[in-house]
């Protein structure tokens, strides 16, 4: 592996991270939607810091992006209080003006400059290894490299250094402002962190790699803990497998390396969604099918419980009347019977069932429960 190469993974890793660690409280604090939208938004104060400096590699820019995304959460912000317009109506609202006027104002007045929604937005993070920092004459790496180290170490010491405040102010806003804890400034140092983090990103991994990494991960560490301290490690974790995963699957079929990390978010979100111990789609399934078996085997040990004894055991209480008398399907119903026979509910002698004193003692129970 050469030196280039391993440039990029370790900038893929970084942007991972750093994209996670924000990415939990937009989750958690069901604001997935806004990652996307100041994506797009901060466009207009890179547009408008430009106009002011002149300068594409100017730091203003970053600093106008900012205060874009900030402003465009305030909008937002300023909308759902009016109470007539719900969280997602807002955000819908609010970032496709923002971009819109943005694009507007480059055609107008920056149609001789290289300053387009393609050159901010969509970076390439192969590109990595040839854009180096020099210093004194020292190569000192990709400028990307300490861009994105530095938010990295920003958004771990503001994660670290208000941690209980975010907790609290994520999970029980109410009870933030009572204990004093200022959560609207919370939420607006959280809404400024995420847009440095997505346009310090862009250039290097472009918009729709930093939106899959700032939700896809922390989703799928979702599905398997709702504990803070947990969810996080696990969305940072998933966030630079995907980029690991993304890089050697895009360096062995040779596509697109922000492409293939942006799927394999998803890949590793399909198979949490599928076999997450708690939430997992095959967890569920099997959940459901044992609750069936339960509740099928009950019914039968009442059909047998209120024959037993009477004129009509000999015809009620047997295997062929289950299908008849239950519509189970004759799988179905061997199923069942199998299962109480497993647990020594019932006795079975060819066609006939009938209940064991285990059994009995079961079919009154659910009797009794069920009155």
């Amino acid at each position: 592996m050469g030196i280039e190469q391993l440039y990029i993974i370790i900038l893929a890793c970084i942007v991972a991270a750093s994209c996670s660690l924000c990415g939990v409280y937009l989750i958690l604090r069901r604001l997935a939607l806004i990652s996307d939208a100041i994506s797009h938004s901060v466009l207009l104060g890179i547009v408008c810091a430009f106009f002011l400096v002149h300068d594409l590699n100017s730091p203003i820019l970053i600093l106008g992006a900012t205060i874009t995304g900030v402003f465009m959460v305030f909008l937002t912000e300023l909308l759902i209080s009016s109470k007539r317009l719900k969280k997602d109506a807002s955000i819908g609202l609010v970032f496709p003006l923002f971009f819109s006027v943005s694009i507007l104002l480059i055609n107008l007045f920056a149609g001789d400059i290289h300053l387009d929604q393609d050159a901010v937005l969509l970076g390439e993070i192969a590109f990595t290894p040839f854009r180096l920092l020099s210093l004194w004459g020292l190569n000192l790496g990709p400028v990307s490299l300490w861009v994105m180290g530095g938010i990295l170490l920003l958004n771990i010491g503001f994660v670290l250094g208000f941690y209980k405040e975010l907790k609290l102010c994520t999970f029980d806003r109410g009870l933030a402002a009572m204990l004093g804890f200022f959560p609207t400034y919370i939420h607006y140092a959280l809404m400024s962190l995420v847009s440095v983090t997505a346009v310090g990103a862009f250039e290097s991994v472009g918009a729709i790699l930093v939106v899959a990494l700032m939700i896809v991960p922390p989703a799928s560490a979702y599905l398997l803990s709702r504990r803070l301290s947990h969810m996080i490690g696990l969305s940072v974790l998933f966030g630079i497998l995907s980029s690991l995963l993304g890089y050697f699957m895009a360096f062995y079929i040779n596509v697109s390396i922000a492409g293939s990390m942006a799927v394999m978010t998803g890949v590793l979100f399909g198979f949490v969604f599928i076999f997450s111990p708690s939430q997992g789609v095959l967890i569920k399934f099997l959940r459901y099918h044992k609750q069936r078996l339960r509740f099928s085997a009950n019914m039968l040990l009442i059909q047998l419980f209120d024959h037993e004894g009477t004129d009509t055991e000999k015809t009620e209480n047997t295997f062929s009347n289950l299908v008849i008398h239950m519509k189970w399907s004759y799988r179905f119903a061997n199923t069942v019977v199998a299962y109480a026979l497993q647990h020594g509910f019932i006795n079975r002698v060819d066609d006939y069932l009938s209940l064991t004193s285990l059994g009995r003692e079961k079919a009154r129970h659910v009797s009794v429960m069920d009155t």
